[in-house]
């Protein structure tokens, strides 16, 4: 695999993880407080690991709003992540290089795992093409598109190793998240995709930044970590994962106490994800030079 598809690659796998838990800081337009309150606790759940009972929440949610296509949308973002968990995909990821994610093998996940997972992402689609055909902005709609295009990305990508099927998903999930920015530009989470791809992109090599703009993308490293940031800082449910990409940044940039901070963060708050742990102990061994 060439340079520039290598990174295009890691870029789609970044952009399709961020949307996988991308939605908007304030409450679904339709639906009340109390079931913003649900959802966020099932995604606390699923950074904690705690799969089965995550998926429990979410079923309950979807049947109390039958109509709405956020329920069998998280449903199928906690059936991806209990396959990443069980394959070790994101520990794999974390402190990979360019070679490394290129030469990665071709996963074997569970046919059960990957039908319910379909099966969710089908019934989110569904749903959420019908509440547009009555309201074009309608942010439960344009949300569940973008976690679906997001979600296949990461399954074609970084278990199935299908690259440029990856990438297509990727462009459908960016599509579907600046209309929901449009819809509310104080949708804080959104800045996480951005800030991923200003970053990969700023990162490569001149002639490949180049090309890559040609195509429409631009990229600004310093930009792309300050939206991290933002996210880190106001987002909701992306919070936690903007810190994640913020400390693979950090270890990127060699800034070992900025990323080791973050993971210490990180580990308090999700004390039953191990991964935290691990990757402080393993920063804590890294060599001063890095990658």
């Amino acid at each position: 695999m060439d340079f520039g598809l290598r990174k295009r690659a890691w870029l789609s796998m970044l952009v399709g993880v961020a949307a996988i838990l991308f939605t908007c800081r304030t409450a679904p337009a339709v639906d009340s407080v109390a079931s913003a309150v649900s959802l966020d606790q099932g995604f606390s759940l699923l950074y904690n690991l705690e799969f089965t009972p995550a998926h429990q929440l979410f079923v309950s949610w979807e049947q109390q709003h039958p109509d709405n296509p956020m329920g069998p949308a998280c449903d199928a973002a906690g059936y991806l992540f209990s396959e990443f968990n069980r394959l070790g995909v994101l520990a794999a990821q974390f402190y990979a290089d360019d070679k490394t994610f290129a030469d990665r093998k071709q996963l074997t996940p569970d046919p059960a795992v990957r039908d319910k997972f379909y099966a969710a992402l089908d019934q989110a689609e569904k749903l959420a093409h019908a509440r547009l055909a009555r309201f074009p902005k309608d942010r439960d709609a344009l949300f569940a598109l973008t976690i679906s295009s997001g979600l296949k990305a990461d399954y074609a990508g970084l278990i199935e190793k299908r690259n440029l099927a990856s990438l297509r998903y990727t462009k459908d999930a960016t599509a579907w998240s600046q209309q929901l920015m449009a819809v509310d530009p104080e949708c804080y989470d959104a800045h996480l995709a951005t800030g991923v791809s200003q970053y990969i992109i700023g990162s490569m090599a001149a002639p490949v930044r180049w090309l890559v703009r040609l195509g429409g993308i631009a990229g600004d490293k310093q930009k792309g970590i300050a939206d991290l940031q933002l996210t880190a800082e106001r987002g909701h449910y992306l919070a936690p994962f903007a810190r994640i990409l913020l400390a693979i940044a950090y270890v990127r940039e060699n800034d070992k106490p900025r990323a080791r901070q973050l993971l210490i963060s990180l580990r308090d708050q999700f004390p039953k994800n191990p991964l935290f742990e691990q990757e402080i102990a393993r920063l804590d061994t890294r060599p001063a030079s890095g990658n």
